[in-house]
């Protein structure tokens, strides 16, 4: 669980690292994009970073960075409608059973990971990042949190363009599960608010859901996956049976270990043995107990890479153990 002082407010979009980069002139990676130097960096030929690694990175995020449909609060009419559904009677079996139900559905559509927690107002932004307040629908009051497990291999090959792929290819199955789940939901007669990393944060909804705990590196840790994975979730008004969060010793474990603190190319990650309320950049909220991970050195990084970085994950022990290991880009190729 989190320990919250009075210095916590909602968190307002406008301050992720992605939207201070294209709107806060203040912050160091104003007007700097992760992509902006790709053309020089094929140019060097390094391996991981080919014109074919470039490729397969920037379409594995097509789906999610094109499909509306993913993030839609209401229901989705193809071509073909089916008005018919709209007059089915709501499924209302007890929250035990329609819990279960929900829970087989969304790993079906593909999630590895999947609880149930009530909404925590505290976790839902206060803006979005182009400003808009944020604004839940009356009557959500359950958030149905799911993880995507990223492919040990190809995380292994970080902070190549082909580890960039792999967490992209995370981003475009959850654009999929999102639509499914956010569906069959409203099949059932209840109201489905999806979100990928929008609306509302994500790690503090996993946590609350029983799906990890809060790793030094800023990032959820799963007992059965490590941080190898990616986060969405549903706000619902179903009336679901919450699960209980975690606690594995796996804080315990990150106030001695700092591996990946040891990891992190530009030490944007905290060696201090105790977490602490304070930020130490603007993207971090104040008020949360926890390490602070300085997200303006880790964007900068990223931009001078051409893509995102998952060094921290592959170094956490508890991702080791659930077989990734640093593999040369080469090597990923050859498995597929």
């Amino acid at each position: 669980m989190y320990t919250v002082n009075s210095g916590y407010s909602q968190f307002d979009g406008r301050n992720i690292i992605f939207a201070r980069a294209l709107s806060d002139p203040q912050c160091p990676c104003y007007g700097h994009s992760v992509e902006e130097h790709l053309p020089d960096i094929v140019k060097e030929g390094k391996s991981g970073y080919s014109l074919i690694d470039v490729a397969l990175y920037e379409a594995a995020w097509v789906v999610y960075e094109t499909y509306g449909g993913a993030f839609s609060w209401g229901r989705l009419r193809p071509l073909d409608a089916k008005p018919e559904l709209d007059r089915l009677e709501s499924y209302n079996p007890g929250p035990e059973q329609l819990t279960a139900v929900v829970k087989k559905a969304a790993r079906f559509y593909g999630a590895s990971l999947v609880g149930i927690s009530r909404i925590d107002s505290r976790w839902v932004y206060s803006h979005d990042r182009e400003g808009t307040p944020v604004e839940i629908p009356e009557g959500a009051t359950h958030a149905v949190v799911m993880a995507l497990e990223m492919d040990p291999r190809g995380i292994g090959t970080t902070p190549a363009l082909t580890s960039s792929a792999v967490v992209g290819l995370a981003y475009s199955r959850i654009a999929f599960l999102l639509a499914c789940m956010g569906e069959f939901i409203r099949n059932l007669g209840y109201k489905a608010i999806q979100m990928g990393n929008d609306t509302a944060l994500s790690i503090p909804l996993a946590v609350d859901a029983g799906l990890g705990e809060l790793g030094r590196h800023g990032l959820l840790i799963t007992p059965q996956l490590g941080s190898r994975v990616r986060i969405c979730k549903i706000f619902t008004d179903m009336e679901l049976v919450c699960d209980n969060p975690l606690d594995t010793g796996i804080q315990q474990v990150c106030k001695t270990c700092r591996k990946c603190a040891e990891a992190c190319e530009v030490d944007a990650i905290s060696f201090e043995e105790e977490p602490t309320f304070e930020p130490v950049c603007k993207s971090n909220n104040p008020g949360v107990l926890k390490w602070p991970v300085n997200a303006e050195k880790c964007y900068a990084f990223w931009c001078e890479n051409g893509g995102d970085c998952a060094t921290c994950i592959t170094a956490c022990p508890f991702t080791v153990r659930t077989g990734v290991k640093e593999t040369a880009p080469d090597d990923f190729w050859n498995t597929l």
